[in-house]
């Protein structure tokens, strides 16, 4: 049965603690590991930069990694988070403990590409899907892309539950996110860690542990432009858009790899600067002219609780 929607929460103390916190990487479970890295090699230039036991690892060159694709049914395995905040990795350990999770250390594998002295840690968010926080990597690899055919940067991750005031609750007052924006229903609520208006989403999808989608940062109109031609050079069809969400008014584009998993090219993404201003989030209706400023069409998988 679906858990109610509306989302209730207070921030406490905590709430706006990782101010320089990013997205880091994500792994998933595809069908057909061999389809997923040439479809990624070939759509948004990913190589291959280590084979795992039971997929590989892929980003762009040299530093840290992207994605993981791990063979097995279509599902979010694990997504994690570069936290470049003083002591921030400690914190939130610190915070976790004191509100009874368990926390672990986390594999090294995962943080080879650490600058000084690897940290990180790996726990389960309440939907029991493990979460990584590491400390800060190389990220060579992005910082050379060309954004006319590769994307600038892994941008944020959206995952898909049955209890979002549950979820945000933990990311918010537990872990140190706070809430940017959220639909006024409670089904959709947008999460920031650093100057970007989200790192993170959580989006009611009627059942726990889902990846919704997960997002890549273009520079600019001009790269979002060539991009959706590009996407049709390639007969890679478009799911959703182009559009301008209005949480964060950031130009989208959406397209599915081959396992079904959703992907979206964003750029202009709105900005915050927390040390100079006091905000209070707002509150969208949840329709699709919200969502979709450019119209209001929505794609399938996409649901709001009022139709306009």
């Amino acid at each position: 049965m679906e858990k109610p929607n509306r989302l209730v929460l207070q921030e406490n103390d905590t709430a706006g603690t990782l101010r320089h916190t990013a997205v880091s990487h994500i792994g998933f479970r595809v069908p057909d590991v061999d389809a997923a890295e040439s479809f990624y090699s070939r759509v948004l230039g990913l190589v291959r930069q280590e084979e795992l036991p039971t997929g590989v690892r892929m980003g762009w060159g040299a530093g840290h990694h992207v994605i993981d694709l791990l063979e097995g049914p279509k599902g979010l395995a694990y997504y994690g988070f570069e936290v470049r905040d003083a002591d921030g990795v400690q914190g939130i350990r610190e915070r976790l403990e004191a509100a009874g999770h368990t926390v672990q250390d986390l594999d090294a594998g995962h943080i080879s590409a650490a600058i000084g002295k690897p940290e990180g840690i790996v726990v389960v968010d309440p939907d029991g899907t493990d979460v990584h926080f590491h400390s800060t990597v190389h990220r060579q690899g992005e910082n050379a892309a060309d954004p006319g055919r590769r994307p600038i940067k892994f941008q944020h991750t959206t995952v898909g539950t049955a209890d979002v005031a549950r979820m945000a609750d933990f990311f918010t007052n537990t872990i140190g996110f706070r809430i940017s924006d959220q639909l006024e229903d409670g089904r959709f609520t947008w999460l920031r860690s650093d100057k970007d208006h989200h790192t993170l989403a959580i989006v009611n999808v009627g059942q726990d542990g889902e990846l919704d989608h997960y997002s890549y940062d273009l520079a600019e109109w001009e790269d979002f432009k060539s991009w959706c031609d590009r996407l049709t050079e390639l007969d890679v069809p478009v799911a959703w858009g182009p559009g301008r969400h209005g949480p964060g008014n950031n130009l989208f584009v959406f397209f599915d790899d081959p396992a079904g998993n959703h992907i979206e090219l964003s750029a202009e993404m709105e900005k915050f600067y927390d040390d100079r201003v006091t905000y209070v989030p707002r509150r969208w209706e949840p329709t699709p002219s919200s969502v979709n400023l450019w119209g209001g069409q929505l794609p399938s998988w996409r649901k709001v609780s009022q139709s306009s």
